[in-house]
């Protein structure tokens, strides 16, 4: 009886010991984050919380939102969700409705905040290669930031290094692919809306997963390539450019599956080298929009719903990981 009794005793100890651990572990990250109010395994939803760094010898911040479903991950996928110019986290963060998302799939994701002008403090650019606004001119490093916070993150929860992806919209999509570019090495696909790839050199260290969104009406980024309604004097890459560089760049095949469903073109190329894909869907009089997304500000003011760009990037992303051996 007295053993029984001193098991039961010692048993109720390990899990007071149990609890307190994981007690202080979220004590720490709390501790970490600035903004950040109460986080609870059970809060629905859990907040976003801010972090800050330094990089590139500048002060930078992103937010970040954690699910409760992955708060018990022994590693969790992680998207960066890169704004449009002009704009902000916060932003992007509503129109894209990642967080939803993140909720029923249990993934990180992942704001990064750009840099800002003088005249701007409230609006953030990325240098995202050839264009455009402040942080292009004043040659911000944007991909030695996204390293330092991929670092940062690490030590808040535990990253699955085969499941680092990176979307965005209009220059958020036109950074994302400089990611694509740069850090072939940590991103594992690339997911690109109403954006292309202009950056003046392009080599891959590793085959990258890319899928782009965009419609054929996109005044902004025109989806032929050319100059656009925003930013003078400067001709955006086109989209089939684009896709023809990464068929390459991943060795896919020259043969294309195709799909039409109303105005909405799928194509797709695999597989491609290393397991990965090269996908694009047009929207036929689609504009410069995150599809399927909410609305907030002019220059988005009015988003297709014809297709859920939310939802399709995260499918892609979820089918295509780093393979194991560049883990």
């Amino acid at each position: 009886m007295k053993r029984g009794t001193l098991g039961t005793r010692r048993n109720h100890l390990i899990a007071h010991r149990k609890i307190i651990v994981w007690g202080a572990a979220v004590f720490l990250f709390l501790a970490g984050c600035q903004k950040s109010p109460s986080l609870k395994p059970t809060a629905t939803p859990t907040p976003m919380v801010e972090r800050k760094l330094s990089a590139g010898g500048m002060d930078r911040s992103y937010l970040l939102y954690i699910p409760a479903k992955a708060l018990a991950a022994a590693s969790v996928p992680v998207v960066l969700v890169l704004h449009n110019s002009g704009s902000t986290p916060e932003a992007i963060a509503k129109i894209t409705g990642f967080n939803v998302k993140a909720d029923s799939e249990g993934f990180v994701v992942v704001y990064p905040r750009g840099t800002s002008s003088q005249q701007a403090t409230d609006k953030f650019w990325w240098n995202s290669g050839l264009c455009c606004g402040s942080a292009q001119k004043n040659k911000v490093d944007d991909v030695a930031f996204i390293r330092a916070l991929l670092a940062d993150l690490a030590t808040v929860v535990p990253v699955d290094g085969r499941r680092i992806f990176a979307t965005g919209l209009y220059t958020g999509a036109l950074m994302s692919y400089r990611l694509g570019c740069e850090m072939a090495d940590r991103i594992a696909a690339v997911g690109a809306v109403a954006g292309t790839q202009n950056v003046e050199t392009c080599r891959p260290a590793q085959p990258v997963s890319i899928i782009d969104i965009h419609g054929t009406a996109d005044a902004v980024v025109p989806y032929a390539g050319g100059v656009g309604n925003s930013v003078k004097n400067f001709s955006f890459a086109s989209v089939k450019d684009t896709i023809n560089f990464w068929i390459t760049a991943d060795q896919c095949p020259g043969t294309v599956v195709r799909e039409e469903s109303g105005p909405v073109v799928h194509e797709a190329y695999s597989p491609c080298s290393d397991g990965t894909a090269v996908e694009l869907y047009t929207i036929q009089d689609g504009t410069h929009v995150w599809p399927g997304g909410t609305q907030t500000g002019t220059r988005v003011a009015k988003s297709a719903s014809t297709i859920n760009a939310t939802n399709i990037i995260w499918d892609f992303f979820l089918n295509h990981p780093k393979p194991e051996h560049a883990s």
